[in-house]
């Protein structure tokens, strides 16, 4: 009589269930569909796993974008400062050169003052003397 109704398609399965599925293939749809909750749900973990996953570069993005735009800054800070040094320079060294020219005319005066102090030294001492 089983024979008879499985060939009608009625089955029973363990427990004397009325089925209309073979045992085994009723067995292999339950284990697939215990599979495919399991897929779904490793799905749904790795889902949130790329989620913060995609969070955590996204800040790490920013804080980068941020170390760079300072790194920027400090860069034309830095190349500003080089050229302030520079402009420096060039100030101290026009005053060098402007002080060395006037110490060689100072020192040129001091000459002829000197000479002129020792003519006049000389005419004085002539003068005295007679």
């Amino acid at each position: 009589m089983s024979d008879l109704l499985a060939n009608q398609g009625i089955f029973f399965d363990e427990v004397d269930k009325v089925c209309i599925l073979e045992p085994e293939v009723a067995k292999q749809t339950n284990d697939l569909k215990e599979e495919c909750q399991i897929y779904v749900e490793k799905m749904d973990e790795f889902q949130k796993i790329a989620s913060r996953f995609i969070q955590m570069i996204e800040v790490l993005g920013k804080e980068v974008e941020s170390q760079k735009i300072k790194a920027i800054g400090a860069r034309n800070i830095l190349q500003s400062m080089e050229k302030q040094k520079e402009n420096n320079q060039q100030q101290l060294q026009a005053v060098i050169t402007e002080k060395s020219v006037e110490l060689e005319r100072l020192k040129i005066q001091l000459n002829s003052l000197q000479k002129t102090e020792l003519e006049q030294n000389e005419i004085i001492n002539e003068l005295t003397h007679y």
